[in-house]
């Protein structure tokens, strides 16, 4: 089998190089939230950094989103970066600062996408092939950044929305959810790989994760694209 080593090298830098930005920035922005409101812990660690290399987990980050992006023809993705630590109890204000710490991560991709989409009217003044790839690039970064907004704001622990969903509830329903964190891992490798597995086989659709993030990611990015004058 003859590889053409040249494409593979020019896919893998359209989605490798956004992946990598929309990571970084959102773990940063989870410790320099929380730094800021009263916990160094993540400051301390070197997490508050553009590093990338700081916040790539290889299979997390890398292996597991790129096998996803390519199965699904690039539709789909899910993956995980190291969690920046954040000791609560040393924030200002616990309950409240840690909703602003979750609810950073997924601001910071929100932002990413919202650059991304307006930085493609620089287009015009690029030709060939550099138009070409900084054109996929900043698409994927739009896409990308929305999946990643979209898929942490599920109200589900340990992601950024569960987190969020706990700071808001009524403390006996937020303890409650809380509680879930270690099993809801489980949960979402179920949602995103079991279920539709079994739908296949049963002849039933039943990829959660594409209604529940995908399609919603996609009106996100269609709303960021008119937003900038794009479509």
């Amino acid at each position: 089998m003859n590889f053409d080593w040249q494409q593979i090298a020019y896919v893998a830098s359209v989605w490798t190089l956004p992946v990598m930005i929309a990571v970084t920035f959102h773990e940063a922005a989870h410790g320099w939230v929380a730094w800021r409101l009263g916990d160094p812990t993540a400051k301390m660690l070197g997490r508050v950094s553009f590093n990338p290399l700081k916040h790539i987990h290889p299979f997390g980050t890398v292996i597991l989103p790129a096998l996803m992006l390519l199965g699904s023809g690039g539709r789909m993705m899910f993956g995980f970066a190291k969690p920046v630590p954040v000791d609560f109890s040393r924030l200002n204000n616990p309950r409240r600062d840690m909703v602003l710490v979750a609810i950073a991560g997924p601001a910071s991709n929100l932002l990413l996408a919202g650059i991304a989409a307006i930085a493609m009217h620089a287009l015009v003044w690029t030709s060939g092939d550099v138009q070409d790839w900084l054109g996929h690039n900043l698409i994927n970064a739009v896409w990308i950044n929305c999946l990643l907004c979209v898929f942490n704001m599920l109200p589900l622990p340990p992601l950024d929305g569960g987190r969020v969903a706990v700071g808001l509830l009524p403390p006996a329903l937020g303890y409650r959810l809380a509680r879930m964190e270690r099993a809801g891992f489980a949960v979402l490798i179920g949602a995103i790989f079991i279920l539709p597995y079994l739908g296949s086989r049963l002849g039933y659709d039943l990829n959660i994760f594409r209604w529940l993030v995908g399609q919603p990611a996609e009106y996100l990015m269609k709303f960021i694209f008119s937003a900038a004058g794009i479509l």
